[in-house]
């Protein structure tokens, strides 16, 4: 049984300053172009997620951290990195957002030999776009995920962009016992059919809810990833207003969020223009209100004594140099829809037990069940080596219609591509921003356009990951 393991007042004691620690580059020239090498260890490892004088918690790690050392590059550099596994199982790394080769995308068996324990794969690939993206496991992503296998990936404009300061916040939680050890209770039946995995303790950087120290009059560009592999985030910001300049790694026209709350499911990132308009010396929370009746703390702004700098903030707003994105033509584009079914008060359980079309629920720990709990167009996928259900012609336009027939919220995740989100429910969407993971409250509907020119066979699934395991997967195919 998870149980609370300490007060609030004693976790924000506890909390120690938020350092993400930087993988060590090695810069080579390769036969074109310079590229930028890294090497990631898959390992087990002890990480203070609780703070001193708390038991350290075993943990998945990349290079003994968790989250992940971050890995920075600039716009249109190669990419190299090894990825070693030291764990007992195989593994592989996915890069979540960057449209990047197909044989480079770390699907099990869909894209690539899972890594074997004792093996080493090398991913290499040019990053096209700036922005924020992200790495994690996707070999048994509802285990390998919230055992801490995930970081951020940061893709840098060609030049300097006119902020402060360049923060990452990269969020998470973790299913912790009373003994500050993960709790082994994986693809339980409770989470697949429902939420998924929420855990009990959020961190940001790998640390407990903690101080964050600014100065008055600075202007930061905050690039916030939900690594979480269940946990929606709804963000609210004390004394502040926070513009929006880019979602999943894309640039958009700078706005503030709706309602003044930011909202990330799992997968999702956004790009804020922080302006530090407190009083020095004063303190303002950051809170998640996602879930009803919490108020839940995710860090507090800690203003310097200093003068607020002369000048500034700036006036006007951030705006962030577009990517080179192939712009979808809607009124030629072939449509398709997407359906999203299944789950607790979705038609998946009944008195039989489970009814999905599936061969069978993976769950962290095996086969559940006779049936899957999650369908698209009511197949209940298993594994990613599976035959597509859409072929798209290479270099035409598509919109696809996106409908989560259930009772839960579903982040849906398009590898490969990033796509324009045109429409909600039937009604012309007001940015029509470009994502990679659109978030689809309950029987709500979302339609995205986009121009299939990365060839090769995507995976389309929802990033709540525990769904993602029980059957709500598919492969599209472009060609």
């Amino acid at each position: 049984m998870v149980v609370a393991l300490t007060s609030r007042r004693a976790l924000l004691r506890a909390a120690g300053a938020s350092v993400l620690a930087l993988a060590a580059p090695a810069r080579s020239r390769g036969a074109a172009q310079d590229v930028r090498a890294f090497r990631l260890t898959a390992e087990p490892s002890q990480v203070a997620l609780l703070g001193p004088g708390n038991p350290k918690t075993a943990v998945w790690s990349y290079n003994g951290v968790a989250p992940g050392p971050e890995i920075r590059v600039r716009r249109g550099e190669k990419l190299r990195v090894v990825v070693a596994n030291r764990l007992d199982e195989s593994t592989t790394v996915h890069w979540h957002g960057i449209r990047l080769p197909n044989a480079m995308d770390g699907v099990p068996d869909l894209t690539q030999a899972p890594i074997a324990p004792g093996r080493e794969f090398a991913y290499e690939f040019v990053a096209p776009d700036a922005g924020t993206y992200m790495y994690h496991s996707h070999q048994r992503g509802n285990v390998q995920v919230p055992m801490g296998l995930f970081g951020p990936l940061i893709v840098e404009e060609r030049e300097p962009v006119a902020v402060d300061r360049d923060v990452t916040w990269v969020l998470s939680d973790w299913r912790l016992t009373s003994d500050g050890q993960i709790s082994d209770d994986f693809g339980n039946m409770m989470d697949v059919a429902m939420d998924g995995r929420v855990g009990n303790v959020v961190t940001l950087n790998n640390r407990l809810p903690a101080s964050w120290p600014v100065r008055a009059g600075e202007r930061i560009r905050l690039r916030i990833i939900n690594l979480a592999s269940a946990r929606m985030f709804a963000l609210s910001f004390e004394g502040h207003r926070p513009w929006v300049v880019a979602w999943d790694g894309q640039p958009v026209e700078p706005h503030e969020p709706e309602a003044g709350t930011l909202v990330l499911g799992p997968g999702m990132r956004a790009d804020l223009q922080l302006d530090m308009v407190g009083e020095p010396q004063s303190s303002h929370a950051v809170r998640d209100t996602f879930y009803p009746g919490r108020s839940d703390p995710i860090a507090t702004f800690a203003y310097a004594k200093d003068k607020a700098l002369a000048g500034r903030p700036a006036k006007a707003p951030l705006r962030l140099p577009p990517n080179a994105l192939p712009e979808p033509d809607v009124n030629k584009a072939a449509r398709h829809l997407i359906a999203f079914g299944g789950g607790m008060m979705g038609g998946m359980m009944g008195g039989g037990g489970m009814m999905g079309r599936g061969r069978g629920m993976m769950g962290g720990g095996g086969m559940m069940g006779r049936g899957a709990m999650w369908t698209i167009n009511g197949v209940a996928a298993q594994g990613p080596a599976m035959e597509p259900f859409l072929t798209l012609d290479r270099g035409r336009s598509y919109v696809l219609s996106l409908r989560n027939d259930t009772a839960f919220f579903h982040p849906i995740h398009l590898h490969g591509h990033s796509f324009r989100v045109i429409a909600r429910n039937g009604a012309p969407a007001r940015r029509r921003e470009w994502r990679d993971t659109v978030l689809i409250p309950p029987r709500e509907s979302a339609d995205v356009a986009f121009v299939a020119d990365n060839p090769g066979k995507w995976m389309i699934h929802c990033h709540i990951l525990d769904h993602q395991e029980a059957g709500m997967m598919g492969v599209i195919r472009v060609a």
